[in-house]
């Protein structure tokens, strides 16, 4: 039972945020405006802010992991989770219908994730951070 309240506590909301991307990715392409730009501009704000969130997740889950304490390897891990799940959701959206999966999204995911990756790493020391995540 123990187990089981750590995973819901610590990876279970990374998980259903992964849900999320992914539904939303497989959803048939929306806009906001007739105007590219602004298109643009607004769904790939969402990318870097919905990316940037989900490391804040993974950093958690990651934090919670007794072995790695040191912070190089927490942030580490957390990045590549972050990264490889970017990857990822832009092959899942080479299979939807008026979606493609296209480098330049995960690179504008990884900004996301690093602006996140840059503030935690700022903050890290500071024992807000240990209360937030206890």
């Amino acid at each position: 039972m123990k187990k089981f309240l750590y995973f819901l506590k610590y990876w279970f909301p990374s998980i259903i945020f992964m849900a999320l991307i992914f539904y939303l990715s497989s959803r048939q392409k929306v806009s906001i405006s007739n105007q590219y730009w602004l298109n643009f501009v607004f769904f790939k704000t969402l990318h870097m802010i919905g990316y940037a969130f989900f490391q804040l997740l993974n950093f958690r889950a990651t934090f919670s992991i007794k072995r790695y304490q040191s912070s190089r390897k927490i942030l580490f891990l957390s990045v590549i989770i972050s990264f490889l799940y970017a990857v990822s959701d832009e092959i899942h959206q080479t299979f939807v219908p008026t979606r493609s999966g296209t480098i330049r999204d995960v690179f504008i995911d990884t900004i996301g994730i690093l602006i996140m990756y840059t503030y935690l790493k700022s903050n890290y020391e500071k024992n807000f951070w240990r209360i937030l995540l206890s």
